[in-house]
């Protein structure tokens, strides 16, 4: 399986900019664990049997306020440092006016013009995420058309295929039906992987906070970037239920 991680530039105002308003952090404090994330999640793939390829955005397909500067150069360094500067990773930069019509394009072309068996579109907000779900993943869309894995507010923190399917609008809220209803209307099998929440919403960071303390308390390591920063930033999930700094 082809895993694709779609990338952003990490600048301010552009990635986990929902956590500013809804979460303590800042927005220096969200660029800093966009970053840690992103670390995560390709040291995840890195380690799994699925082959990485970083989907970046350049200034064609950023808003205009994040078009400058060369953000390709910033999300190569961003994979480098996570990965180490002799980690040998694909980039393939996102084409499309849309999120659907980008992971449209990406993944009709690796399975039909390079010939992929599957390709997974995985979120690089889900730290959580490790080796097993994305072998797992692989192994499931042996059986299934379409893999998917439910994340936080019916979102989706991956989609796998093995055959395409109408991509016009198929990240449409809620993500997790849209995309299950496209595979199903195209008379393709439907499976899930593990729900995992992911950090783009306070909702899914609380989830996060609280699976990352479970974790250490039972001893199962992970996340270790996110992990840092977390500890660092002394975010914790308090006893009302939402975010509170230490």
């Amino acid at each position: 399986m082809i895993v694709v991680v779609p990338v952003d530039p990490p600048r301010a105002g552009l990635v986990l900019s929902a956590l500013v308003d809804g979460s303590p952090l800042t927005e220096a404090e969200a660029v800093a664990l966009y970053e840690a994330t992103v670390a995560d999640v390709l040291w995840a793939v890195s380690s799994s049997g699925g082959d990485l390829l970083i989907n970046y955005r350049d200034a064609e397909t950023l808003p205009d306020a994040h078009a400058d500067g060369d953000p390709e150069a910033e999300i190569r360094a961003l994979a480098l440092d996570a990965l180490g500067e002799d980690a040998e990773v694909r980039f393939e930069r996102q084409v499309g006016s849309s999120r659907s019509a980008r992971v449209g394009n990406t993944v009709t072309h690796l399975l039909e013009q390079e010939g992929a068996q599957s390709v997974g579109i995985l979120e690089p907000t889900v730290p959580l995420v490790g080796r097993t779900e994305i072998d797992g993943a692989a192994m499931s869309l042996r059986r299934h058309e379409v893999v998917l894995g439910p994340s936080t507010g019916g979102d989706a923190y991956f989609a796998g295929f093995s055959e395409p399917i109408d991509f016009a609008d198929a990240y449409a809220t809620p993500e997790l039906s849209t995309l299950a209803r496209r595979g199903a209307d195209a008379g393709l099998g439907v499976g899930f992987a593990p729900m995992l929440p992911t950090v783009a919403t306070p909702a899914g960071l609380r989830e996060t906070v609280a699976g990352l303390e479970a974790r250490q308390a039972a001893g199962r390591p992970g996340a270790e970037a996110t992990a840092a920063l977390v500890d660092e930033l002394g975010i914790r999930v308090g006893e009302g239920g939402g975010l509170e700094r230490e």
